[in-house]
């Protein structure tokens, strides 16, 4: 068996560990339904995800050349109240992840979440899950603050903080993820089977196909 070179494994959250594109479309099209709005295809959702709750109502309102502040503040709390009633009808993690992470913890690695989705619904979403207790340090798209988010290094910093310190390797789908561990001087994975980007073009140090793949992957990281 090969030494895992990392200390820390973290993790964005959705589209990276968890599919959960269906629990947002089903909350995005609620609000909008009810202010009289069209609605969207899952696929046009899943490409407004990324920046948080707040990017992805404003981007759906302006898809239908909707948007106003007055709309978002009618559109906030249509989607926050049906999504935190929601957050895990049909979200799953993604085929293989629970076993990868299963093994990594046994291997001695500690495991984190870094995601711009706010303590309001990651945390819950974890739990119904089964995922929290696996994790030594979540943070959220509010943990620190306004406006402090990926791609800023400070979400990833504190993530490595939290979770004890050490060599970090960072997984996620977006360019948000890839830009906020290169800004915090940790390594990182692009994931082919999430929400928004090309894999390929976000410029990541490895991409993983499937998490099966995730443990020999970092087995055989360059020392």
């Amino acid at each position: 068996m090969t030494d895992i070179p990392f200390d820390i494994v973290g993790f964005d959250l959705d589209g990276t560990l968890v599919d959960s594109a269906q629990d947002l479309a089903n909350a995005v099209n609620h609000a909008l339904g009810e202010m009289g709005l069209p609605l969207h295809t899952l696929d046009n959702i899943k490409r407004f995800v990324g920046n948080g709750v707040r990017v992805l109502m404003e981007r759906a309102l302006k898809a239908d050349n909707a948007y106003s502040e007055d709309a978002m503040q009618a559109a906030m709390p249509l989607f926050t109240d049906y999504y935190s009633a929601n957050v895990c009808v049909h979200t799953t993690p993604y085929p293989g992840a629970v076993a990868a992470l299963n093994t990594l913890k046994t291997r001695g690695v500690r495991l984190a979440i870094c995601t711009n989705k706010s303590e309001r619904f990651t945390l819950p979403l974890l739990e119904m899950l089964g995922l929290l207790p696996l994790f030594d340090a979540v943070v959220g798209g509010d943990t620190l603050g306004p406006g402090i988010l990926k791609p800023q290094s400070a979400p990833i910093l504190a993530m490595v903080e939290r979770a004890g310190s050490g060599r970090t390797v960072f997984l996620g789908d977006t360019s948000n993820d890839i830009v906020a561990a290169k800004a915090a001087g940790v390594a990182s994975v692009a994931v082919r089977f999430g929400f928004v980007d090309d894999a390929d073009s976000l410029g990541a140090d490895a991409t993983l196909a499937h998490f099966d793949g995730l443990v020999g992957l970092l087995e055989n990281w360059p020392r």
